[in-house]
């Protein structure tokens, strides 16, 4: 199967959200939550990033997380996940009762398309100082994709993970993982960098942003979404409507996209150190914002 057929794919069987102007949505992918050993790259931004997500949840934002949210190629299983990063999962959860937490799949933790895993790992967790279980994400479905369809203006916006493109990491994701679990994860502490990353393989990530955009130009110019080669993108009005919003573990900063007010911008979050010597995290704007309908091709 081709990444124009697996894109067709992902687009067609995708969740649609219905949204409008008033509607706001942060969208983060790649943090690669891990165990907090030192091949746990989110653990030196988890800080950064549990403070912008508390930021969106008391602003009423709903959170699109688009893919390697967990690490589970170097890690075996999410339960030591969970431990590492509790607090993180706890606000997590905060948005799953809310209603407004959307999860998409990735390369790195596909495990989640399989109905039965997400129930048998993610539903609950066993809490020792009670001991008992209690509820985590109780009836959460992960899904390929999203689309974020207006209602007035029935413009689509297509979310997805973006490793369609990447056929090695797509179809040979276990033998992707299998690499990264036994031999990359234990090099990294010599700073060898995995070759199967897009993230880390410019020739291929130009590759696969090359066969996205081609995608978008066949499907009528398409406003999309992805994550995966972690290099953040923001195209303008009239250039190919291909976005990514980078990922959670740039060194000492994460990068995503808002939806607010029927516009889209690209925005960082990073510890900055004021006049008084005191570090804050700060929500810096990178692109944008601009209207969503420009964006939108013409009718006619």
């Amino acid at each position: 199967m081709s990444s124009n057929s697996r894109l067709t794919r992902a687009y067609k069987n995708a969740k649609v959200i219905p949204f409008d102007d008033a509607s706001k949505f942060i969208l983060f992918s790649d943090c690669h939550r891990g165990d907090n050993s030192f091949a746990d790259d989110f653990a030196n931004n988890r800080n950064i990033y549990y403070h912008a997500l508390n930021f969106y949840f008391k602003e009423g934002f709903q959170y699109c997380e688009i893919g390697d949210g967990d690490e589970l190629w170097e890690n075996v299983n999410f339960e030591s996940i969970f431990e590492a990063h509790k607090n993180v999962y706890g606000l997590l959860r905060k948005f799953h009762l809310a209603r407004r937490l959307h999860m998409i799949w990735g390369n790195h933790d596909m495990v989640y398309k399989n109905p039965d895993y997400v129930k048998e790992n993610l539903s609950s967790y066993f809490e020792p100082i009670d001991n008992k279980s209690k509820e985590l994400f109780e009836g959460i479905t992960y899904y390929e994709a999203i689309r974020l369809k207006h209602r007035q203006t029935a413009q689509e916006l297509f979310l997805t993970h973006g490793h369609q493109a990447d056929w090695w990491n797509y179809t040979f994701w276990r033998w992707s993982r299998f690499l990264v679990r036994v031999l990359w994860k234990p090099l990294q502490v010599w700073g060898i960098a995995d070759p199967t990353s897009p993230a880390k393989n410019y020739k291929e990530l130009i590759k696969i942003e090359r066969r996205i955009k081609k995608w978008i130009l066949r499907n009528e110019l398409l406003l999309t979404i992805v994550g995966h080669t972690h290099r953040p993108r923001f195209p303008e009005p009239g250039d190919i409507p291909f976005f990514n919003d980078g990922s959670c573990v740039h060194p000492r900063s994460i990068t995503g996209i808002e939806i607010e007010n029927g516009q889209i911008s690209l925005i960082k979050w990073q510890i900055a150190t004021t006049d008084d010597g005191i570090l804050r995290v700060v929500r810096i704007l990178l692109e944008g914002p601009r209207k969503l309908a420009d964006y939108q091709k013409a009718k006619g």
